[in-house]
């Protein structure tokens, strides 16, 4: 009965989207009648019902109900209850019902709360959602039914893919969703905007919040998802250009060109097409990345949901969205004007030189992803990966962080750059210092010996803008800015402190025996056999020293899964200050040693203190502009009361005088 009521309040869902969809279209008549008005509570009560079907499909992965096909197919009695849940959405037809729920809940919000935007362009916006849902709604019901029955319950189920079933990947997929459903709603503000011709700072300032939401959430996907390889797939790495690691970036980088394009126009009241684009770009990015990892057209550890006959339905879904939204774009462009001009050097020039760096790193990712799958339709296998990702990408990202530097010092409109000449020579002495210790140092690559000097200089300037305030006056969104930027800096830190000093040792170790890696010493003194839930292992118990200090006990696993059967290897780590001991236990050999692979990766953490440093910036952000959007309500509607009394003592004095 639970499955057949999470399909009945998915079906009414669809049908009130289709509802909001006609109503919104309709809304954009000037005698739209009483239809127009039901928008709004469509929108809400969609949202409820997404909500609800998505409950119902949890309660039946927590029951391990065998006679739902995805259950089946996705889980087992044995696996803990955090996994049991996780494979709701561990799978293709869950995933995508979570990614309506989110999208449908965005618009009962959007719905609910937001009173900025003139109520023709909300209603558009609105039916702009309704139609992408739309698009979803159908996929699920008549290609990814999550709550098909089987014809007899199954015995057990088949389990969950074992290098899904870490903590760390279980909410991973959740935090991209979010970010992938946020840009979705900046498409549908971007989509109403160009139909209604209202291209405004009140525009701007109602799609912002959802942008920088979606932007936190895809930070720290991609941040954890960068951990989760690091730790769980036992290679050592924290990212591969993976085709599904891109997928991820892609929607992040044009969510980042968005954020400062939109906050441009909300303050400055330009950059409206630029604007309009990207949001169209972003969302556009975030199709493409869906597309990729479902289609099965490439091959990756993470695309463990793949159809080609399902991935064709969201090809059709990415041509029909972004096919219509750039010819709508292509028809209405020229209605909308650009907006007040600056100066090339001004703040709003920086931020376009950034957007401009940030779409062409987005192209290189964007070819590079995509070139394989063109010349592989030729019979050419070809392999992109660091060699051509790594230089080609630097070419735009040291400028753009150069400019990143010093583009907050700089006033809106039109400045001199005399007048940060100072800030600018404390970044440049200090990125200059870093670039001579690294030197004397030696042995650094050019690459990681730019990154460090760059890390140091856009460091110091991250805090500059803080120069002669008073910090407790300081906006809580100048804050948001100051440490997202000086995120930046640490984990361009970490990466290029990786790259450049990391020390690898791969030994065959009997028991008793120790092997050395940059400072560590490492003794295996036993290997035991262990056993999970569902799994067993063999897990070795290391004693690893670091110069003269004391043992410190690790326990790299190697574990087999049975249902489905799979080895995993479990890493474990050691972490100091200044890096992570990295450890993995490998296979016996022939004489009876035991093989170890070993890491010493000095300030590799700083990446994701970086990553979440980032986040946390744009949190503030966030709760900045909302408050200051709360401010600016307030007195607009101080504002309105006040003209009302003086229009009624205006039109009163007439009739006392008479």
């Amino acid at each position: 009965m639970i499955a057949e009521l999470g399909l009945a309040a998915l079906w009414l869902a669809a049908a009130l989207s289709v509802l909001q969809l006609v109503a919104g279209a309709l809304g954009q008549r000037e005698n739209s009648g009483e239809l127009a008005t039901l928008v709004r509570p469509a929108a809400v009560i969609q949202g409820v019902l997404a909500g609800i079907s998505f409950v119902m499909l949890l309660c039946l992965f927590a029951r391990t109900d065998l006679s739902v096909k995805l259950v089946a197919m996705n889980s087992h009695s044995d696996k803990p209850l955090v996994f049991k849940l996780a494979g709701a959405w561990g799978n293709h037809e869950g995933s995508m019902l979570l990614w309506v729920t989110v999208m449908a809940l965005a618009g009962a919000l959007i719905a609910a709360a937001e009173k900025r935007l003139p109520e023709k362009t909300m209603r558009a916006t609105l039916a702009a959602q309704a139609f992408v849902g739309i698009g979803f709604y159908a996929f699920l019901l008549f290609a990814s039914n999550p709550f098909e029955r089987l014809p007899q319950p199954a015995l057990e189920g088949l389990g969950l893919n074992p290098l899904l079933q870490d903590i760390g990947l279980a909410f991973h997929p959740p935090t991209l969703y979010f970010g992938y459903v946020g840009l979705s709603i900046a498409f549908s503000f971007a989509v109403g905007a160009l139909l209604t011709r209202q291209v405004t700072p009140d525009f701007a300032r109602a799609m912002r919040p959802w942008v920088l939401g979606a932007w936190i959430f895809l930070t720290l996907g991609i941040t954890a998802g960068s951990y989760w390889a690091y730790y769980e797939l036992g290679w050592g790495g924290w990212w591969f250009w993976d085709p599904v690691e891109n997928a991820s970036l892609m929607p992040w980088l044009a969510a980042t060109a968005l954020l400062h394009s939109a906050s441009v126009l909300a303050s400055r009241d330009a950059l409206r097409a630029w604007t309009i684009m990207l949001g169209v770009v972003a969302f556009s990015m975030s199709m493409v990345g869906t597309f990729l990892v479902r289609s099965g057209i490439l091959t990756s550890v993470h695309a463990f949901a793949v159809d080609p006959e399902r991935g064709t339905f969201i090809l059709a879904l990415l041509v029909l969205y972004i096919g219509g939204a750039l010819a709508v774009f292509g028809l209405r462009a020229g209605t909308v004007s650009e907006g007040q001009r600056f100066s090339l050097i001004s703040r709003e020039g920086a931020l376009v030189f950034n957007n401009v760096m940030l779409s062409a790193i987005l192209g290189v990712v964007l070819i590079g992803t995509l070139y394989p799958l063109l010349t592989e339709a030729f019979d050419v296998r070809v392999s992109v990966g660091p060699p051509y990702f790594n230089p080609v990408g630097a070419i735009f990202t040291l400028p753009m962080l150069a400019i990143m530097a010093v583009g907050p010092l700089l006033r809106w409109r039109q400045d001199r750059l005399e007048r940060i000449s100072k800030p600018a020579i404390a970044a440049a002495v200090a990125a200059l210092a870093a670039l001579v210790i690294v030197l004397l140092i030696g042995g650094v690559s050019v690459l990681p010996l730019l990154g460090l000097a760059l890390a140091a200089g856009l460091a110091v300037a991250s805090f500059m803008p803080l120069r002669g305030r008073k910090l407790t006056r300081v906006p809580t969104a100048t804050w948001g800015m100051v440490i997202a930027h000086f995120g930046i800096a640490v984990a361009l830190f970490g990466m290029a402190s990786e790259s450049a000093f990391s020390e690898e040792r791969l030994a065959a170790v009997e028991i008793g025996g120790s092997a050395q890696v940059g400072k560590w010493n490492v003794a295996l003194d036993a290997v035991d056999p262990v056993a999970g839930p569902n799994w067993t292992a063999l897990q070795g118990r290391l004693f690893a020293t670091y110069g003269d200090g004391s043992p410190i006990e690790l326990g790299p696993q190697s574990r087999d899964f049975w249902s489905p059967v799979q080895q995993t290897t479990e890493s474990a780590l050691v972490t100091r200050w200044n890096g992570q001991l990295y450890a993995v236990l490998g296979n016996q050999n022939a004489d009876g040693r035991w093989q170890l692979r070993l890491w010493w990766k000095p300030f590799v953490t700083f990446i994701w203190y970086g990553g979440m440093l980032i986040a946390l910036g744009g949190l503030l952000a966030l709760i900045g502009r909302l408050v200051g959007d709360i401010k600016r309500r307030r007195i607009r509607a101080r504002g309105d009361v006040r003209r009302a009394d003086e229009a009624e003592l205006a039109a009163a004095r007439p009739a006392a005088a008479s």
